[in-house]
């Protein structure tokens, strides 16, 4: 089923809520693999469905990678917020108590942020679509440079999405689609210059997205999805430690 631009604006905002936090412990002691994790982001990290749902999200796959991988998970928490944007991640890192407390404690982060910031734009005003992609790249960077403040130590994680348009017909990916490839431009570019690790997911989730993306009238993930993200970011904290 293709859709128009037109149902673009009556599909509503983009990975549109509660953060979820839960704690575990598991596998052989390593100290010197004592993790504490946490993930932030909209609702691709609080594990929206493509049905409405809150289920498991990639956050919760990458802490069972941590059990499974013997490291000893002391804390794990998910602020992953649907409909957040990059503003209102900026702001909790600046005062919000409890996400500066457990992001000076962890060891890991994972973010995906920004694609809000596109859709609100493309909601209001589609030819100011990119003005959305500029306050995603500047309110993320200051993110960054926040939990650098915050945690100089921490391994720091950044998301790039996946096509969330598939679905559209062609003429609409044609304007679409661009503006997600730079979306994902200024957030890798943002990563990178912070040094920190930049997770594509595109290249494993766009060739399939039937199969990880099955309602057309949403864009979230399926549990199946989720996994193949959650083993994008697995992947680059494996190579974080060779």
């Amino acid at each position: 089923m293709k859709k128009s631009f037109a149902g673009l604006m009556a599909a509503g905002m983009l990975f549109v809520s509660v953060p979820f936090t839960a704690s575990a412990s598991g596998g052989e002691k390593h100290p010197e693999k004592v993790v504490e994790y946490v993930a932030l982001g909209d609702s691709i990290a609080a594990g929206m469905t493509p049905y409405g749902e809150i289920g498991k999200s990639y956050p919760d796959f990458i802490k069972n990678y941590f059990e499974k991988g013997n490291y000893t998970l002391l804390d794990y928490d998910n602020f992953g917020v649907p409909g957040y944007t990059s503003l209102q991640l900026k702001t909790a890192l600046q005062m919000n108590v409890r996400t500066i407390k457990e992001v000076k404690e962890a060891t890991h982060i994972t973010i995906n942020i920004g694609a809000n910031d596109l859709f609100r734009k493309l909601l209001s005003d589609p030819s100011r679509a990119s003005e959305g992609i500029a306050e995603a790249r500047d309110n993320l960077q200051a993110s960054l440079q926040q939990i650098d403040r915050l945690n100089p130590g921490a391994h720091v994680y950044v998301m790039g999405y996946y096509n969330p348009f598939s679905y559209y017909s062609e003429e609409a990916q044609a304007f679409l689609v661009p503006l997600n490839d730079a979306l994902n431009t200024v957030i890798e570019t943002a990563a990178r210059e912070n040094g920190d690790t930049y997770v594509p997911t595109g290249p494993a989730i766009d060739p399939h997205f039937e199969k990880y993306m099955p309602n057309p009238e949403d864009n979230h993930l399926n549990v199946k999805g989720y996994k193949v993200i959650a083993k994008a970011f697995w992947k680059a904290i494996k190579e974080d430690r060779k």
